[in-house]
């Protein structure tokens, strides 16, 4: 049996930046252990599975564009929200199988989302995610501040746990003791107010198999509303500051997070699975 294997960068500026993801079409669902083995064989941060028959629940898709079912998994586990793989998910499909097309829908676990191209852009339609501002000296803030070498100046709870720090250098300097995180719901954010971009961010879930994620779009759906607030303005520029980085381009709409960014690809292949 064959698989199709295409990895691609999302939120790339250049080659061998952005995050990657591994995207597999498949004709229908595979065992759930076998797409665990695979996204864990993959090694990336996330691997993108999706098929073109609906389930029931995703009811009638939000227009006549085309959807796919899609789902998301780290090398040891299925994810709720993939921000980046989505993307590049979207870019495989726009540009192989509906190249006269500028719009793609998922049904995924967060219900409907949306990919649309503009031009040489991707536009990612997500979810806001809420924050609640927790005291910075409470127990788990001091533990992830301690485990990240940062003294944050206010803490936030949401999907992920927000550390707010003074300024970008605190958080292009930490220096992550991933023996020391505490156990977290998904992932830890690091975050300040940016130099040439409105905010920049890390982001670090070891418990999900992903020590530093290279450009999460998930987290800059929590982001975009808490800094949107802090600034007031619904449009923002971000910058991951991983090693490989990548920089985004985000606006709050409603209940909506809309990420602009761009897509390369990295390969095409096929994997050949046991009969």
């Amino acid at each position: 049996m064959e698989v199709l294997l295409h990895q691609l960068d999302a939120f790339a500026d250049a080659p061998f930046t952005g995050n990657p993801a591994a995207v597999m079409p498949l004709l229908s669902w595979l065992p759930d252990d076998l797409l665990q083995r695979l996204a864990e064989e993959n090694n990336l941060a996330e691997t993108a599975f999706y098929t073109s028959a609906l389930p029931a629940e995703a009811g009638v898709p939000p227009d006549n564009s085309p959807a796919f079912h899609l789902r998301w998994f780290t090398p040891t586990t299925e994810v709720d929200l993939c921000g980046h793989a989505t993307m590049a998910t979207a870019a495989q499909i726009l540009d192989d199988m509906h190249p006269g097309a500028d719009r793609v829908h998922f049904y995924t676990r967060s219900g409907w989302l949306r990919v649309d191209r503009d031009r040489d852009d991707l536009v990612l339609d997500l979810p806001s995610v809420s924050s609640v501002e927790i005291d910075a000296h409470e127990e788990l803030p001091q533990l992830l501040a301690k485990a990240l070498g940062v003294r944050p100046l206010r803490a936030f709870d949401g999907t992920d746990v927000v550390l707010v720090v003074t300024a970008e250098h605190e958080v292009r300097e930490s220096r992550p003791n991933f023996a020391a995180f505490p156990e977290l719901k998904r992932a830890a954010i690091l975050t300040a107010a940016g130099t040439e971009v409105d905010f920049v961010s890390r982001v670090f879930a070891p418990g999900q198999g992903i020590p530093e994620d290279p450009v999460t779009g998930s987290a800059h759906a929590q982001l975009t509303p808490l800094w949107s607030r802090e600034l007031g303005r619904t449009s923002l520029t971000a910058r991951q500051l991983s090693r490989r980085g990548g920089s985004l381009r985000c606006a709050l709409t409603g209940d909506r997070v809309r990420l602009t960014g761009r897509c390369r690809r990295y390969l095409d292949g096929v994997v050949r699975l046991p009969d």
